[in-house]
């Protein structure tokens, strides 16, 4: 993504943000934000065997404004069947227990971590993006017949770290009723979200491949990945093509064919194309998640 050139005042800026982000992560005194609570249910529920369609039903309902999100996400364009969802078994039914899991969990961290007062339109493209490619991980996934609910969770989660430096910037001594200038926030960005977003994860005990992703997804780290869920590999592609279909790359269509990832997953012409024209359907998912 382009940046303008911050002004004098910007930088000053900045650098007294940046001391304050850079000393917080590294004495590990934090107050980051929690998984919400339905969130982390759903990711137990969904890693074990034993769980069924009953359970994670029963824990939907006992919060009814994801239940409602839920019951509109299925009735969606991008979701939508013939008949109208009215019930979270008919929404089970239809599309399947492991897609509404997903679905619980992304509803469940938007409306948590992804809820920062002062930068709403923001944040708003900052979830639009982990949406999409999440949603890519998983076609990607699906190609290489990797586990493709693993690649979307990785994908939704792989900046996790944006999120959490707003919430660490509310905290910070310069904080006032004015939000700081987002140039300095996206290079704040640039530099830690990536340290916040593992300390996150590990705060969080997500699964080891989605820790792994957040540390090593970016296109000269991947190859540090030991994961034989390639979700790292895959969440760089998915990264590299959502922001090209949200248009805030600095790639394009053809450019992206000659990224060293396209060539790790073993993907010819076709593959990209195939997956570059799965956009409009991408899109069309995204938006509907939105509220």
């Amino acid at each position: 993504m382009a940046h303008s050139t911050p002004t004098p005042l910007a930088q000053e800026e900045r650098e007294t943000l940046r001391s304050f982000i850079a000393d917080q992560l590294e004495r590990g005194n934090l107050d980051l934000p929690l998984l919400p609570v339905v969130a982390n249910r759903v990711l137990l529920l969904s890693n074990d065997p034993n769980a069924d369609a009953s359970q994670l039903s029963s824990l939907i309902q006992q919060d009814q404004a994801l239940a409602g999100q839920i019951l509109r996400i299925a009735n969606s364009p991008a979701y939508a069947s013939r008949t109208p969802i009215v019930s979270l078994q008919q929404a089970i039914t239809w599309l399947g227990l492991t897609m509404l899991a997903g679905l619980a969990f992304s509803v469940s961290v938007q409306n948590g971590v992804f809820h920062t007062t002062g930068y709403e339109p923001e944040v708003r493209n900052l979830w639009r993006h982990a949406l999409a490619t999440g949603l890519f991980g998983k076609e990607i996934a699906r190609r290489i017949r990797h586990n493709v609910e693993n690649a979307f969770l990785c994908g939704l989660l792989h900046t996790i770290g944006k999120p959490a430096i707003l919430h660490l910037l509310s905290q910070s001594p310069g904080n006032s009723v004015e939000p700081f200038s987002w140039i300095t926030v996206e290079s704040l960005f640039e530099e830690f979200h990536g340290m916040a977003g593992s300390k996150l994860a590990a705060v969080w005990q997500l699964p080891d491949p989605v820790q792994e992703t957040i540390r090593y997804y970016q296109d000269d780290q991947y190859h540090q990945a030991i994961s034989p869920t390639k979700g790292a590999m895959i969440t760089c592609l998915a990264h590299h093509l959502a922001s090209v279909m949200l248009e805030n790359s600095t790639h394009d269509e053809n450019s992206l064919l000659t990224l060293p990832v396209v060539q790790d997953l073993n993907f010819y012409p076709e593959d990209m194309t195939a997956l570059l024209e799965l956009g409009e359907t991408v899109k069309a998912s995204v938006e509907c998640f939105l509220p």
